[in-house]
């Protein structure tokens, strides 16, 4: 991957490693795409409660997907030695917080409930070097679901299929997914699951990668 290196700092003299802190297809595809040199180790964290305790202190979609960002990052870190990517994403719709769907049928809800009306997708990403969490950012996504019909809901249920069960919304904007939307307002690459601009600029300017 010819723009990405890793350099070394006065207080290490091993270079760090760029990992990816999430187990995310959409989120690997992105940064192999951006030319970056990186190694994949899945978090482990019980996303479940973390979001339970954030929303029951009050916090925004926003600050809950932050608050797992760096969770992510901090999880990994303990395990890795490196610079840590951490990510995650809340969407919330008028007040309503929904997660990934356990199956096809809570997909199928979900995107009744989603349609004809405008929801927020909250995509946060973290930094975790050196020991502590040294960078964040969190980007809100506005998009709106056209009045498809149950018809065209049937039949992209069966042509996306578990895949569905992979992000919150039950969508892919890089697969039929697209086709339930009539507008979209925000960062493409965030709405993938990475705001990918303002990470590629964290990681030059922590020379991470080339600059």
């Amino acid at each position: 991957m010819i723009f990405s290196h890793s350099a070394s700092t006065p207080e290490h003299n091993e270079p760090a490693r760029l990992i990816l802190g999430s187990g995310s297809s959409a989120r690997k595809q992105l940064l192999t795409q951006a030319g970056l040199s990186f190694c994949v180790h899945t978090a482990q964290v019980d996303e479940d409660i973390l979001k339970f305790e954030g929303m029951k202190q009050g916090l925004s979609p926003s600050a809950v997907a932050l608050s797992l960002a760096e969770a992510k990052a901090t999880a990994v870190a303990a395990l890795h030695e490196g610079c840590i990517i951490g990510a995650d994403q809340m969407l919330s719709c008028e007040g309503d917080c929904y997660d990934k769907p356990a199956g096809l049928t809570e997909a199928r809800d979900q995107l009744k409930a989603l349609r004809g009306r405008t929801h927020t997708l909250h995509t946060a990403v973290a930094l975790y070097m050196d020991g502590a969490v040294t960078w964040q950012h969190v980007t809100q996504s506005h998009l709106r679901m056209r009045f498809f019909s149950d018809a065209f809901l049937d039949a992209y249920l069966e042509t996306e299929g578990e895949h569905c069960l992979h992000s919150v919304g039950a969508y892919r904007l890089e697969g039929p997914g697209l086709q339930l939307f009539e507008k979209i307002d925000g960062d493409f690459f965030s709405i993938l699951g990475l705001p990918l601009l303002p990470l590629l600029q964290a990681l030059r300017e922590r020379e991470v990668i080339f600059s």
